[in-house]
């Protein structure tokens, strides 16, 4: 069975849901309209900041959002859901509102990536698809981003496609990586889907099926002219490989004019033998040649490269990029915030925990990042409740959501909302922006960081900080046992 042709995704949910939007429906609270709001609670990598990411296919998920006769069938014969409430799925749609941060956002633990507002079944519905993409994107976006800083403006090409957790980890991932910084793919799908540019030459079964290594290069320079990239490590990478590769490249590629080439190491000292198969290209006059290196390459392994002195323009990255293996759980959680009474009113509702980091922030927020003006550096972010609005003109006492004690006073800065409105009543109001663009928005913000926040080791603690109205109203929760 094709699983991607026979599957409906309103149907990728956890169990739970449906019975919980069963019991809702027949306890009289299908129509309680409620906050959700999506989080995460660390950074992985134990890194400055994380990168969101995968708010298009949510939307894509949310326009499409249905049950079909099978999937009705299916629930029926399960024995557990009543007939009115199946009767009520047959024609369900998305009502509600959402709001999300836009892709490529730097964001921080425990503030909203995402909110929904919506009838209570619909709200509950969403949350395991919301995760799961919010959650896999996210965290391979802010893999991406840490490897793309450490190459130091150097290109890094997601390589990953066949150590990737099944398809979609390939596909998806690919997308996640581009936005977070990588400049490209090597998933031919993720091209043709999303545009993330797919690039490759050669493995070494194409060296190995010619009688030389020579007559192999010269070949792919026949044939690819204009993209002749060799891998030079099949055999010695400085005996044979480079030597091989310049030969190649003077005898097809500089009768036709052409400068621009590559050549690729996949094995070996790295560092070493950049370094010297640059000075052996540079004094073959083929200064313009570029060095590219592959093989289980991450941030570490980049940075320490650098340091050593190799010579590389573009790292291409695989397993530890898409599986994100150093930490491969973002760990985001989805949680009630509020509820509305039968006035409108919003009743604010709160998660307590022994562990600190489990304990929610109440109500329904917005969030403000704060820019100081004489820097364009962001200093901290500013979660109040829906109805405060941030002057910038004046100074602003911001509160550690976790000390009464804590207070930190910001003067001379610009605040900015970070949560934009996605869909109103069901229905999308957001202009989905192309893919490059989404890209050099993350890149942009990111440079809004302080160094400190972005190192890899011990990175600063970002602010991120309640208004005093917010805190109060947690407060009195926590000391009412979360009861209002």
């Amino acid at each position: 069975m094709n699983i991607k042709e026979n599957i409906n995704l309103s149907m990728l949910c956890d169990f739970y849901e449906l019975t919980m939007g069963n019991g809702y429906f027949n306890c009289g609270l299908k129509d309680r309209i409620t906050y959700f709001d999506l989080s995460f609670r660390t950074v992985p990598d134990s890194g400055g900041f994380a990168i969101a990411a995968g708010l298009e296919q949510v939307i894509d998920y949310i326009q499409n959002l249905h049950f079909s006769e099978s999937d009705i069938d299916y629930l029926r014969s399960r024995k557990m859901f009543s007939e009115d409430f199946l009767d009520y799925l047959k024609n369900f749609r998305f009502t509600g509102d959402i709001f999300a941060v836009p892709e490529g956002t730097p964001v921080f633990p425990r503030e909203p990536l995402l909110i929904v507002r919506a009838p209570a079944i619909e709200a509950q519905l969403l949350e395991t698809f919301l995760l799961l993409t919010i959650n896999h994107q996210s965290l391979i976006a802010t893999k991406a981003n840490r490897i793309v800083r450490a190459a130091q403006g150097r290109a890094v090409m997601e390589f990953g496609s066949r150590r990737a957790q099944g398809a979609d980890g390939a596909i998806y991932g690919a997308r996640a990586a581009f936005v977070g910084g990588c400049v490209g793919t090597a998933c031919t799908v993720s091209d043709q889907l999303f545009g993330v540019t797919a690039g490759g030459t050669m493995a070494h079964s194409w060296v190995q099926m010619f009688d030389s290594q020579y007559e192999a290069f010269k070949t792919y320079c026949e044939i690819y002219p204009e993209n002749a990239v060799l891998l030079v490590d099949t055999y010695n990478t400085l005996k044979s490989g480079v030597p091989d590769a310049i030969r190649a490249f003077n005898e097809v590629l500089r009768p036709m004019g052409i400068t621009h080439c590559g050549i690729r190491l996949d094995s070996g000292d790295m560092a070493y033998l950049t370094r010297e198969a640059r000075k052996m290209l540079d004094s073959a006059g083929w200064q313009t040649c570029k060095i590219y290196i592959s093989s289980s390459l991450d941030e570490h392994i980049i940075r320490d490269l650098l340091l050593q002195g190799a010579c590389v323009d573009v790292f291409g990255v695989g397993e530890r990029l898409i599986t994100a293996k150093s930490e491969p759980v973002f760990g985001g959680v989805y949680k009630l915030a509020a509820v509305e009474d039968r006035s409108g009113n919003i009743i604010p509702k709160i998660k307590i925990s022994e562990n600190i980091i489990k304990i929610t922030n109440p109500h329904f927020k917005k969030v403000y990042r704060l820019y100081e003006n004489d820097t364009g550096k962001a200093i901290a972010d500013y979660i109040c409740v829906h109805d405060e609005v941030v002057d910038d003109s004046k100074e602003l006492t911001i509160f550690d959501p976790d000390a009464t004690w804590k207070q930190k006073t910001v003067r001379n800065f610009t605040a900015k909302e970070l949560l934009v409105p996605i869909f109103k009543n069901g229905e999308l109001v957001y202009d989905k922006p192309p893919l490059p663009e989404i890209r050099e928005y993350c890149l942009e913000q990111v440079d809004t960081l302080w160094d400190e926040v972005k190192r890899f080791d011990n990175p600063h603690n970002y602010y991120v900080d309640l208004s005093p109205k917010l805190w109060n109203i947690k407060y009195e929760l926590l000391k009412k046992g979360g009861k209002n």
